[in-house]
């Protein structure tokens, strides 16, 4: 039996589901019927019980009955399928809001107080508004739980997806519109908590101070690298990806393109920043323009020199 119960994880699950269990249900019990049509039409009309072909002439009865069914059953399933959609471009003026910045290869979810995170955690009962920003191609949310999906498109501006997570628990969230490469290391998780527990972690930035202060400085820089995606492009073992390795990065001289000409450069403290911020500044001999955009306004000065000290460790 369908347990609507253990699937009701947001509500937009009901009007989805309806809507698909519609249609294919009509288009089950069409592919019964015209299967069973058609095998009874091969015995009634063979050659061997009809060795001589008879001519039907048309009739305005049936051509009125098979063009007014199918229009009916369209129009229910375009029904189904419209009401389960409307409500999912209205969001409530009270919703909670949450940025969702996609980019080659991976997400970020910021929240109204700043905090920046690589699992999107969520209040149960409560309306929740994703604001979707691509940075580079279209990438596309999609968390099936939830039944909700929605394409980011680089420059679009008020693209959102709204849902009320109505269970507790943890649920899968990726990219459903192919990007590139890496396009399958876009998977995340939603975990959903009770309002009393997500304001509790929402307000509570002692413990990301406390941890801050126990980890070390390669290990923050690890970390930051990792939630931003940098390791979908750079290897750590000399093989060439999307961008230059970073094996043996620093303090390195490196061969770029700046302004036109050719130079060669050290790959100190300034050099990384730069190719942070401006990353098509100063191309690496070997590859091209367009390949990377800027972290400026992701990622703050602290952040930067986290990322230098675990890349002097790379070696």
């Amino acid at each position: 039996m369908y347990n609507t119960e253990i699937t009701q994880a947001s509500n937009f699950v009901k009007g989805v589901d309806t809507a698909f269990l519609v249609i294919m249900g009509i288009s089950f019990v069409f592919l019964l019927g015209l299967t069973a049509v058609m095998l009874y039409f091969i015995y009634r009309y063979n050659r061997k019980r009809h060795p001589k072909p008879i001519q039907i002439e048309g009739s305005t009865r049936l051509e009125i009955v098979w063009t007014v069914i199918p229009l009916v059953l369209v129009m229910v399933m375009f029904y189904y399928g419209w009401a389960g959609w409307k409500p999912m471009g209205k969001p409530p003026k009270d919703a909670m809001e949450v940025t969702v910045i996609g980019r080659m290869w991976n997400f970020i979810f910021e929240y109204e107080n700043g905090r920046k995170t690589d699992t999107l955690y969520l209040p149960k009962d409560q309306a929740v508004k994703l604001n979707l920003v691509a940075l580079d191609v279209i990438h596309s949310v999609y968390i099936p739980a939830f039944r909700v999906k929605q394409d980011m498109v680089p420059g679009k501006d008020n693209t959102f997806m709204w849902f009320i997570p109505q269970r507790e628990g943890t649920f899968e969230l990726y990219c459903t519109e192919y990007c590139g490469l890496n396009h399958s290391y876009m998977f995340n998780y939603v975990k959903v908590m009770e309002s009393e527990a997500f304001n509790t972690w929402y307000s509570d930035t002692t413990a990301v101070a406390a941890s801050a202060e126990i980890e070390s400085a390669t290990a923050a820089g690890r970390r930051i690298m990792q939630s931003i995606g940098c390791f979908a492009c750079h290897s750590l073992d000399g093989s060439k990806l999307v961008g230059p390795t970073f094996k043996g990065l620093y303090g390195s001289e490196r061969t770029v393109t700046s302004g036109g000409s050719k130079k060669v450069v050290t790959a100190d403290d300034e050099y990384i920043r730069k190719a942070i911020f401006e990353p098509d500044a100063e191309l690496v001999e070997g590859f091209g323009r367009g390949l990377m955009l800027s972290y400026r306004g992701q990622l703050s000065e602290d952040d930067i020199l986290l990322i230098i000290e675990y890349l002097k460790t790379v070696q």
